[in-house]
């Protein structure tokens, strides 16, 4: 957000104050649409009209952490499962930025043998866990409710791998 005070009267630099506390407010706000999306459980728009593959790019774009994105999905699957990889992505991402120090973040998608695997793997700091008020365990319950696999992997040092492997069944 770019902000210009126009004239220098002593009512542009009295405000000035209030415009940027204002841009600051838009901001916070954008960084926490998806937070607050996934607490009430919906989804993005773009999810519903375009699919995984959008959606995802969408994230990758929003990240703060630059991301080297593969997805190999060509069709749309079942909704519980692409809401389920979009929110794995989400979370994986949004603990990228807040806690890995990583430089980097590859995100993989794809279909095998009637599975959508994915992967978040990152070059941070590691030392992640799925437990005690991690977002993880939400996501554990949600692919595990779908026939499903999440797991963690995170030593100290070396970064942290999430996959996912959600079976998609019949299209």
């Amino acid at each position: 957000m770019k902000i210009s005070v126009i004239g220098t009267g002593s009512i542009g630099r009295r405000h000035i104050g209030n415009f940027l506390s204002i841009g600051a407010a838009v901001t916070a706000f954008d960084a926490d649409q998806a937070a607050r999306e996934r607490a009430r459980g919906m989804h993005p728009a773009v999810l519903s009209r375009g699919g995984l593959r959008p959606a995802i790019r969408a994230l990758a774009r929003r990240s703060t952490v630059p991301v080297e994105l593969s997805v190999e999905v060509d069709h749309r699957l079942p909704e519980s499962v692409e809401v389920a990889a979009y929110y794995v992505v989400a979370e994986a991402l949004t603990n990228v930025a807040k806690h890995a120090n990583a430089d980097s973040v590859t995100v993989e998608i794809g279909l095998h043998d009637g599975l959508l695997q994915l992967s978040v793997t990152d070059d941070g700091v590691g030392g992640a866990t799925a437990g005690g008020g991690s977002g993880l365990v939400g996501l554990r319950d949600r692919v595990d409710a779908l026939s499903g696999e999440l797991s963690v992997t995170s030593t100290t040092g070396a970064g942290t791998l999430v996959r996912a492997s959600i079976p998609v069944g019949d299209r």
